[in-house]
């Protein structure tokens, strides 16, 4: 049974009296944009129709890794061997982006994941699929696993890169989207280790043997504050497209776009985006990390109640100079079945306002909740018999 706890109404009288989302267009057809701090969508376009994600999809190959070095189950120094028959295929112009591998050399996951992230190596993603799971196609199982895993609704990956394979790899926006959140939040020192880097050198140029040197394509990166990543890809079919993230203030932003007809449309675009999602929004801090908020109703536990904490600092997005009142209810399906651990996530706080859709944030438990024994279930059933 979902269950209410009574709503706590947060005024902000000082805030002027009425306010509406700020407008915001975009030639890019697909588009999309949430607010970290309170999970707000502050912006919507077509953010569910499947489309080719092109180099995007590397952000999932990336996710593999980074949930298997996080177990220990894989590690940066590993070194894996570039195959012959993998070389030949991805190299040359046909070939797309390249990390500029070379046939039988051996490069550790570390430089693969550099190639993967700031080069968008195509050759790196499946010397790395390959040398994780056997073949591309192993690895790409472990890919539509974790995909489900973390919530994926509407996306399939059918390749290791992102490359054109007849509609068998798709994504939605929202789902780049919920991609992104997952590693940033997932693995925040791999992310801030291998998400930002502005340039990377690897191989030789064939003439001179002079290193090569490629950019990040990150059009945010030196021109948004606080930008530190994710991933471009661009494809015929696919057009222009780019999921990325920055933080201002504590405040964490990630936004898609797709479809865009150039490299300079990608960046403005991204650019004028980002800037928008900043300075047209802004938050209201409801409760920091660790903070008690309510309780909830225990069923069978040794406890008849249980804590709710914030797991990380919550907080509303508003337009800015947003209306006078805000409504915060506590939802929960309950009553909440012993035993519960410290941590974990047994109910939602979610928050309405005048101006924006409802905004849910989680809630974990407090303190571990013990299955009550022979005698205390007795005495539970007793109680809801006389409604005690």
């Amino acid at each position: 049974m979902k269950r209410f706890a009574p709503p706590l109404v947060f005024a902000l009288l000082a805030w002027p009296a009425t306010a509406a989302a700020p407008p915001f267009d975009t030639p890019a057809p697909v588009a999309y944009m949430i607010d970290l701090s309170s999970d707000a969508v502050l912006y919507s376009k077509d953010a569910d129709r499947r489309m080719p994600p092109a180099s995007m999809a590397k952000m999932m190959t990336v996710y593999v890794a980074f949930d298997m070095i996080k177990k220990g189950e894989l590690k940066l120094d590993k070194q894996f061997n570039v195959r012959p028959e993998t070389w030949k295929r991805w190299h040359g112009p046909a070939a797309g982006s390249t990390m500029f591998l070379s046939t039988g050399e051996n490069v550790s996951v570390d430089n693969l994941l550099k190639g993967i992230v700031t080069l968008s190596g195509n050759d790196a993603c499946v010397v790395l699929a390959e040398g994780i799971s056997g073949t591309e196609e192993a690895f790409v199982q472990r890919m539509n696993q974790q995909a489900k895993r973390i919530g994926l609704r509407n996306s399939q990956f059918g390749n290791s890169n992102g490359w054109p394979d007849e509609g068998r790899t798709y994504v939605t926006a929202r789902d780049l989207a919920t991609l992104a959140k997952a590693t940033i939040e997932d693995f925040p020192d791999l992310y801030k280790r291998f998400y930002s880097l502005k340039e990377f050198t690897w191989g030789k140029t064939l003439d001179s043997g002079t290193d090569i040197t490629q950019a990040n394509r990150d059009p945010l990166l030196g021109r948004v504050a606080g930008a530190d990543g994710l991933k471009t890809g661009h494809t015929d079919e696919a057009g222009y497209g780019f999921t990325g993230s920055a933080e201002q203030g504590g405040r964490r932003l990630v936004m898609v776009v797709a479809g865009l007809t150039s490299f300079n449309a990608r960046i403005s675009e991204s650019v004028k985006f980002m800037d928008w999602g900043f300075h047209a929004w802004t938050t209201k801090p409801l409760f920091t990390k660790g903070k008690h908020v309510d309780v909830a109703e225990v069923q069978e536990g040794a406890a008849a109640t249980v804590g709710l904490v914030a797991p990380r600092n919550l907080a509303v997005t508003l337009p800015g100079g947003s209306a006078g009142n805000m409504q915060v209810k506590i939802v929960y399906n309950g009553p909440i079945k012993a035993p519960i651990k410290a941590g974990d996530h047994i109910a939602d706080l979610v928050v309405t306002t005048p101006d924006t859709p409802p905004q849910t944030m989680p809630l974990v438990a407090e303190t571990d909740v013990a299955a009550a024994g022979f005698f205390g279930r007795i005495w539970a059933g007793l109680r809801s018999l006389v409604g005690a």
